[in-house]
């Protein structure tokens, strides 16, 4: 009787830890929503902290396709919204990776990349290798393929 008694105490309070938001909202995230996330928070501190430097793993939805820029080393420019609503610039080199193929306003793409400040909300480059090998070699994933 006593140990059922116990396993029901202890069912109850595991049950209103977890219900109560402290741990229950984390446990029922998928990897990819706390990613997600916790990138997210990184990036809106280092927008308020003006910080730049930043190499970080996120995703954000395509808000707008940019005119590539020509000046210099070529770069695919496009918009990104993020779920905080925060908005990156990306400039991906198109002289040392492949152009993104095919992408539209409201795509999803996951980067992997350097962050660095801008008042509109921060720009994400090295989306490519460093073919030095002096940099840490970033990415694009969109529509099921991997852009470096």
């Amino acid at each position: 009787m006593k140990k059922i008694l116990l396993i029901l105490v202890l069912a109850y309070a595991a049950a209103n830890y977890f219900s109560n938001g402290e741990l229950g909202d984390w446990v029922r995230l998928p990897a990819a929503e706390q990613t997600a996330d916790s990138s997210d928070q990184q990036l809106q501190a280092a927008f308020d902290n003006r910080q730049s430097d930043l190499q970080i793993q996120g995703q954000g939805r395509v808000l707008r396709v940019l005119a590539d820029d020509l000046e210099g080393s070529r770069h695919q420019r496009f918009l990104l919204q993020l779920d905080s609503g925060q908005t990156l610039l990306v400039a991906h080199n198109i002289d040392l990776a492949p152009r993104v193929a095919n992408l539209r306003q409201g795509d999803v793409v996951v980067f992997y990349g350097e962050y660095e400040w801008n008042p509109q909300g921060g720009v994400i480059h090295w989306t490519h290798h460093d073919p030095r090998g002096r940099h840490p070699g970033g990415w694009l994933k969109h529509g099921g393929r991997t852009y470096q």
